[in-house]
């Protein structure tokens, strides 16, 4: 053979053989970028949204503010949205469009982990509670949520006792 067409043969079986790492390398670095854009982003919104159109949250995580009302069992063991009683409590929050009294938002199934639960167990109806949570379901057309987390934000006021 000729020298020149085996030095081409040769640097072309380089190439290829180099090519090979290099690929290897950017294919690993798009896994590290798909993981960087499968990041959950969290979408601001309020209770009402999410009950007024649950399929448009689901799987998704939310975040919004509302008043707490009380500690539920409310949809626990529900089999087509299971949380079960002996892991999870339930949490009602109040309707955000009515104002001269408290009616709770029951179209809202939110769960927490009784030891979440625990940490805020002095909860108070009224108390202005931030929530972030995964909507999981959308079971009897109500949107089912896992809260991730909760931070108060406003104590309410006690009445004084005369």
């Amino acid at each position: 053979m000729n020298k020149k067409v085996t030095l081409l043969i040769i640097f072309t079986l380089m190439l290829s053989f180099l090519g090979g790492f290099y690929n290897k390398a950017l294919s690993e670095n798009d896994k590290t970028e798909v993981k960087v854009q499968n990041t959950v982003a969290t979408i601001n919104t309020t209770s009402l949204n999410i009950v007024s159109n649950p399929n448009k949250f689901l799987n998704k995580k939310v975040k919004f503010q509302a008043s707490f009302d009380k500690f539920s069992t409310l949809g626990l063991d529900y089999k087509k949205a299971l949380r079960p009683a002996n892991k999870y409590i339930g949490i009602l929050i109040q309707r955000d469009d009515v104002v001269d009294h408290d009616i709770p938002l029951s179209e809202m199934k939110l769960f927490m982990k009784k030891e979440m639960a625990e940490k805020h167990i002095d909860l108070d109806t009224g108390d202005k509670i931030e929530i972030t949570a995964n909507v999981f379901s959308t079971a009897l057309n109500d949107p089912w949520l896992d809260i991730e987390e909760l931070k108060v934000i406003k104590k309410a006021k006690k009445e004084e006792v005369k």
